[in-house]
């Protein structure tokens, strides 16, 4: 069944920047779909209007098969029952955290949502506990580290236990550690059944996560859809959607071209011939798989 699906929707900011044009693209229940591209392509704001924080200029978003708008969001039932399944974590962590401390901040949509104080508080601990941000509890958002205050965020938008988790650039300025323990939450997330939706220019986190992929153009539209193997393997795409470059450079007398891109491509069959220990370059993964000229 599909969860939520956007149906030929175009969006402009101001009516004259595009940001959106003609996406078509769906979302099953308990599916993980990245939708990767480069920046300014329309990511952040295709997860905006699944969000419903913005509405199609023209279009239509459905979430399990009704529609929603900006009239029906006016409906205090409908308003609830949207809020309570679709959570969003943003990519700017300060954005989304405004209250005078992290327990606070973590009662403050399930209390919203009109779920009992004696629940609300049960899902706070529960929730700080799954994060291991139990002794932040009494610390104000803003005396928290970047990586701090992306673990408080994503426990404000999962203690309304949302069916479909939406996380833009999840892993953006996070320290290795973080960010490891981010893609471990990621995927005992999505195998618990939660659909999740990730925009992201991150192919090392796409990577490790193996999610559905949509492949967003620089002119805002689906350039391709498939699963990860098939996306990272066309080189041709990726370089037109501007995720990965040519990159060109002389040793003595001669020049060599090859693609490059900023991750390190995970290959099983290379990881049991290096051995866990081992570090490649990711010039040497292209190597291996062919792709220096």
């Amino acid at each position: 069944m599909k969860i939520i699906q956007l149906e030929d929707v175009s969006y402009s900011y101001y009516d004259i920047v595009p940001a959106l044009a003609g996406v078509t693209l769906s979302v099953r229940e308990g599916e993980m779909l990245a939708v990767i591209g480069a920046n300014g392509c329309g990511k952040s704001t295709l997860l905006q209007l699944m969000s419903a924080l913005i509405h199609p200029s023209s279009g239509r978003v459905l979430f399990r098969g009704e529609e929603v708008t900006e009239q029906k969001l006016r409906d205090r039932d409908f308003l609830r029952w949207f809020r309570s399944h679709v959570g969003m974590v943003f990519q700017n962590s300060d954005v989304q955290l405004f209250c005078p401390t992290v327990y606070d901040e973590l009662l403050f949509g399930p209390l919203q949502l009109a779920i009992p104080k004696e629940e609300s508080v049960r899902r706070a601990m529960q929730t700080m506990e799954l994060l291991n941000i139990e002794h932040l509890k009494d610390r104000p958002t803003h005396m928290l580290s970047g990586g701090e205050k992306k673990r408080v965020a994503i426990g404000a938008a999962l203690t309304m236990d949302p069916e479909l988790l939406l996380l833009d650039e999840p892993a953006s300025g996070l320290d290795p550690k973080t960010e490891s323990f981010l893609t471990d939450l990621i995927i005992s997330l999505s195998e618990s059944g939660r659909s999740i939706v990730i925009a992201t220019h991150d192919l090392e986190l796409v990577d490790h996560l193996q999610p559905g992929v949509a492949v967003l153009s620089e002119e805002h539209r689906i350039e391709k859809t498939g699963t990860v193997g098939e996306i990272l393997s066309d080189q041709e795409l990726l370089v037109k959607v501007n995720l990965v470059h040519e990159h060109r450079h002389r040793h003595g007398s001669k020049a060599h071209s090859h693609l490059h891109s900023h991750y390190f491509f995970h290959d099983h069959k290379r990881d049991h011939e290096h051995g866990p220990g081992d570090h490649v370059h990711p010039h040497e993964h292209d190597k291996k798989r062919g792709k220096v000229k």
